[in-house]
């Protein structure tokens, strides 16, 4: 087993003392990225930084734990796109304006997004804007920034795809929202596709990490099995855009 495997079945046994259970996935926690308790102190801490406040287009995961954070952009009227879950259809968009505001709270789950959001793909992405701030949730985040998901890397292969089409870059700010259960000090060797985070809030602080190297470019093809392109809309839609099928 490896010891990021290791280290994120640790975490899940912490977390089940501090998760809010997911509608479907109940605590399994392989299967998504839970909400916690405290969640709203931790979103604060995210929502004072000066990256965050200056943002003017946001990605933010699917994630559970990431439902606070889309209610506040919604209220605060910030455009926002988010990826379905597993990416498996594509990306949401969801522009200021669209949800009334007895409803931010419904459009921020899952379901509310699929309601009021519309679905976009990477051309229209290039034609929306560049994003300059992204939020994500994580199993584990290292204090040097190291995080790791449920296992399957669908943010590292959005990050690829993000790169790849100009919307991010070296310096565009990454956070990270965990509960302070989740992170850990262990060292851990960064992958090719593994994405340092610049900050990473909980309920009790906020960490600043001082990035040790340059992030990942574009997508490892050479990574990426044919069903795994085939079965991921976006991955499909670069492959085309790029001569690769």
């Amino acid at each position: 087993m490896s010891q990021s495997r290791i280290i994120r079945q640790r975490i899940w046994d912490r977390l089940k003392e501090v998760a809010r259970p997911d509608t479907r996935f109940h605590l399994r926690f392989s299967e998504f990225i839970p909400d916690f308790e405290g969640v709203e102190a931790a979103t604060d801490r995210l929502t004072q930084l000066p990256a965050y406040r200056d943002s003017k287009l946001v990605f933010v995961t699917p994630d559970n734990s990431m439902t606070e954070l889309r209610r506040r952009l919604i209220v605060e009227g910030k455009p926002l796109v988010m990826s379905t879950y597993n990416m498996q259809r594509g990306f949401l968009y969801l522009a200021p304006g669209i949800v009334p505001p007895k409803a931010a709270v419904f459009a921020a789950w899952l379901d509310g997004m699929e309601h009021f959001a519309r679905p976009v793909d990477l051309a229209e992405l290039t034609r929306i804007g560049r994003f300059d701030f992204l939020a994500t949730g994580a199993s584990a985040v290292t204090l040097d920034g190291i995080r790791f998901g449920k296992g399957h890397t669908y943010f590292d292969m959005e990050w690829g795809m993000f790169t790849d089409l100009g919307l991010v870059d070296e310096a565009t700010p990454v956070a990270a929202v965990v509960h302070d259960v989740q992170v850990v000090d262990d060292q851990l060797s960064p992958s090719a596709t593994d994405i340092q985070v610049n900050y990473i809030a909980t309920p009790q602080c906020l960490h600043r990490v001082e990035r040790t190297g340059r992030r990942p470019r574009g997508i490892r093809w050479d990574l990426m099995s044919e069903r795994e392109i085939s079965e991921t809309p976006p991955l499909k839609e670069l492959a085309r855009m790029r001569g690769l099928l």
